[in-house]
């Protein structure tokens, strides 16, 4: 049986952020496989490249395994190099660019850093003002300025509000704002005052008890608010306001905030921006 421990390496000349997301998509499928990941960021000279192979070379002799190198370089003779290295080495560029050069007709240009570039300075800056909105409109800190949102988040206390607006913001240039329902709002079966003018962009977010009592257990332990019988009442008080009101609403328990920001997109309506 092959040894199902590796070392992989995600070599970039940029911040392989493209390359490590594929990476992690790849090794999923793979249930016995354990592995360290090594990222290897920015590798934009032959000097870089050389000092890169000696660690892949040395972890190759301490571990007894052959490495395994996932790569996006774009430089043809820097990609010749590392694949002389003591490491199996998977090149992205090499498996499709000739490819899709051949199929498109048109070759490639051999640009570096494309992907996560500044690239249209326009675009750029709308992106910085959707992560600046969801900061600023975080957990109901502002009112006025609502109107501009292309979506709210509501729920209560630590359902994943927060990191899923500025995974909308940051991915999708999205002006995602999110405000939390409290003991108030149950009390008087209704949504807060400010929302009820927005209600076209409302989404909600709920999660099993048991689980937002162990994430609330980490933040206040032994409180009221993270007891498991307050956690049971506001989950439940939150999803009939929800139903009450009409709002579409998502379970956060076991859903990435990837999977969940898709998930809001789709069911509100709301157009993405990339």
């Amino acid at each position: 049986m092959s040894n199902s421990s590796r070392t992989l390496f995600i070599i970039s000349d940029r911040t392989g952020i493209t390359l490590g997301n594929l990476v992690r998509t790849l090794i999923t499928q793979f249930d016995d496989l354990c592995c360290e990941r090594m990222v290897l960021p920015f590798l934009d000279t032959p000097e870089k490249i050389e000092a890169a192979i000696r660690e892949i070379d040395a972890v190759a002799a301490e571990d007894k395994t052959t490495p395994v190198v996932f790569s996006s370089i774009v430089d043809e003779a820097m990609r010749a190099r590392l694949k002389e290295s003591n490491a199996e080495v998977f090149d992205i560029f090499d498996t499709y660019l000739p490819a899709l050069s051949n199929a498109i007709g048109i070759p490639h240009s051999g640009h570096v850093g494309r992907s996560h570039g500044m690239g249209d300075q326009v675009e750029y800056d709308r992106r910085v003002a959707a992560v600046n909105y969801a900061l600023s409109f975080d957990d109901g800190s502002r009112i006025k300025g609502l109107a501009d949102a292309d979506l709210i988040l509501v729920g209560v206390s630590r359902t994943g509000k927060t990191p899923t607006c500025l995974y909308l913001a940051l991915q999708y240039t999205l002006n995602a704002a999110n405000f939390p329902l409290t003991e108030d709002d149950f009390m008087l079966g209704r949504l807060p005052g400010p929302l009820h003018e927005h209600r076209d962009r409302l989404f909600g977010l709920t999660i099993a008890p048991d689980r937002l009592h162990r994430i609330r257990e980490e933040r206040s332990p032994g409180s009221v608010y993270a007891s498991l019988a307050q956690c049971r009442s506001e989950v439940s008080a939150a999803e009939d306001l929800f139903r009450n009101n009409a709002i579409a609403f998502a379970d956060s328990t076991a859903v990435s905030i990837e999977e969940l920001a898709i998930e809001i997109m789709q069911r509100i309506g709301v157009v993405r921006h990339y």
